[in-house]
Formats: structure tokens, C-alpha cells, sequence
């Protein structure tokens, strides 16, 4: 069992439980769209899917981001009225 759960984090046990606790409801309830949902949730936290490479991770804490080394390489511009 714990081979099975070993890249597992909480964000997709919460995936599982959202997804399933949400396509309970939408079998008892009737509702196809609320179905989809929570199909789209299971199936994400199955296939361990979610943002994206890295695309939810927060910067880590010492690194420059893009942004910050883009605004040290660019020079003073001046400008002239006309």
C-alpha cells in the first residue's frame, strides 16, 4: 500500500476527495455539469495533473526571478520631449 501512495501529496488527496465527494453529489442530485466537474477533479488527482509543470510553485526564496535579472541588465533610457 505504501508503494501505491508514495508521490501522493496533500493537494492531490484533496483533488480525490473534492472529485469524488462532488460526483456523489451530482449522481444523487441529477446534475450532469456538476458531474463534469467532478469527474475533471478525479481524473486529475488519478493522472497526478494540475497547473502544470512547476506552474503553481512559489519562487524559491535567494533565486532572482525573470523579471528581477531583466531589470538589472537594462540601461537608464532617456527621454526627449518633442
Amino acid at each position: 500500500m505504501k508503494v501505491m501512495l508514495k508521490n501522493w501529496d496533500i493537494m492531490r488527496i484533496v483533488r480525490l476527495v473534492a472529485g469524488t465527494v462532488i460526483l456523489w453529489t451530482a449522481y444523487t442530485d441529477s446534475q450532469p455539469l456538476l458531474g463534469l466537474l467532478g469527474a475533471f477533479l478525479l481524473i486529475q488527482a488519478v493522472l497526478n495533473v494540475g497547473c502544470g509543470p512547476a506552474g503553481c510553485r512559489v519562487p524559491e526564496l535567494g533565486k532572482q526571478s525573470v523579471s528581477e535579472s531583466a531589470k538589472d541588465s537594462v540601461k537608464d533610457v532617456r527621454y526627449e520631449e518633442l
